[in-house]
């Protein structure tokens, strides 16, 4: 049922409050009788008002500037009245006049998406991937200090010179004296991080538009380090009679040939390991970053280091599957493990998981289908980064083809 509606703007002014004959401008915004009047700021002199046509009279300067300012205004009313009728809004004119004046939409703060984010990603991303989005957060904060002077910003005054600007400065921040600048690499993963941000506060109309459409990042594709065969031979030849660097070597040599990351392998149960599809003992677990499920057969290396440890103070404690030792610490006394093996490489313990995709699986001609899900890929792609190792095989197979042919 169609049903009518009414809507009028009226200028008048106060003449009653006139003061030395001068008196404000007001505009009434009238729906279905119901009534709002706006100040404009403005006075008149009563004697050149004319109520009847809601002008100022004659065509001076002056009258012809406020004259053209009614007429804006009036535009701008009858824009916003049909902007929110468009959207579907119960038009009343109280509403109109909060549009008018731009009351009716709340202005977001850059702090208010940092805030937002941070509370309702929690149980979505692991707690190290909070705190990288933390440290963005920092960075952009003491961004705005330098370049603003400000502590916050609306968020609809972001813009494509605002990103440029906070990509430069993360270019050339130092947070010490002694530490050096951020590499381009992780400047887009910063500037990624504040993306999404700012990606999520756009879905949710916080503001009009994304300044990231025209923002193109530059990621540099860089070789993933992982051990040879020679290099792991080496470390899993060394002998030590510190435990400490035993203990970390064995868990170095368990990555190696699982593939499995440290959180992964660090909450690893006895209950973990179950009968597989060939009647052999398996890993079944899922990635802790991901949630995806991981399978993997326990190859004879690693079944010797589960043996070991099976009865080790540092994994019975946790009811683990192998000892708990901190990642930093782990990752120190690699350090130590690398020298006492001359291996030049910076030994992480990350290296572990590239080694396995390399030097354990693809060089020994494990699909990288397989090799994606041992690996607990999500997509292909992310596998793909190891292409360079199937190359090698390849030009290894073609040496061996060449002296069977000639």
């Amino acid at each position: 049922m169609r049903t009518t509606q009414t809507f009028s703007i009226l200028f008048w002014v106060y003449a009653k409050r006139a003061q030395n004959n001068q008196s404000n401008i007001y505009v009434r915004i009238t729906v279905n009788s119901k009534k709002v009047n706006i100040s404009l700021k403005r006075k008149v002199n009563l004697d050149s008002w004319n109520a009847k046509a809601q002008r100022v009279r004659g065509n001076r300067k002056e009258a012809r500037e406020l004259n053209l300012h009614l007429d804006e205004i009036k535009a701008e009313i009858i824009q916003c009245f049909r902007d929110l009728k468009s959207e579907g809004k119960m038009l009343t004119a109280e509403l109109i006049k909060a549009r008018y004046l731009g009351e009716d939409k709340k202005h977001f703060f850059l702090s208010d998406i940092f805030k937002y984010h941070n509370q309702n990603m929690s149980h979505k991303l692991a707690k190290c991937t909070i705190g990288h989005y933390k440290t963005t957060q920092k960075y952009v904060l003491v961004y705005l200090e330098k370049q603003y002077k400000v502590s916050n910003i609306q968020l609809q005054n972001l813009d494509y010179a605002f990103i440029l600007g906070f990509e430069s400065f993360l270019r050339s921040y130092r947070s010490r004296v002694s530490q050096g600048t951020i590499r381009n690499n992780a400047t887009m993963k910063h500037i990624q991080r504040l993306r999404k941000m700012i990606t999520l506060a756009y879905n949710m109309e916080w503001i009009p538009r994304d300044p990231f459409v025209k923002f193109k990042p530059k990621l540099e594709k860089k070789e993933r380090e992982f051990l040879t065969k020679s290099e792991l031979l080496e470390i899993e030849n060394f002998q030590s009679s510190i435990e400490r660097l035993m203990m970390v070597k064995d868990l170095f040599v368990f990555s190696c040939y699982t593939g499995m990351s440290y959180i992964d392998i660090m909450k690893l149960t006895p209950d973990n390991i179950s009968c597989g599809v060939d009647g052999n003992h398996w890993i079944m677990t899922e990635r802790k970053k991901t949630g995806i499920p991981v399978k993997i057969p326990i190859l004879p290396v690693v079944a010797s280091l589960i043996s070991k440890y099976q009865d080790h103070p540092r994994t019975e404690f946790r009811n683990g599957l192998m000892p708990h030792i901190s990642n930093q610490k782990l990752n120190s006394y690699l350090k130590e493990v690398a020298d006492k093996c001359n291996i030049s490489k910076n030994l992480t313990f990350h290296m572990a998981r590239h080694t396995f995709a390399t030097t354990i699986t693809l060089s020994n001609g494990v699909p990288i289908e397989t090799v994606s899900k041992l690996l607990g890929h999500t997509k292909i792609v992310t596998t793909q980064i190891y292409s360079r190792v199937i190359e090698q095989k390849i030009s290894e197979d073609m040496q061996m083809l060449r002296k069977q042919i000639s």
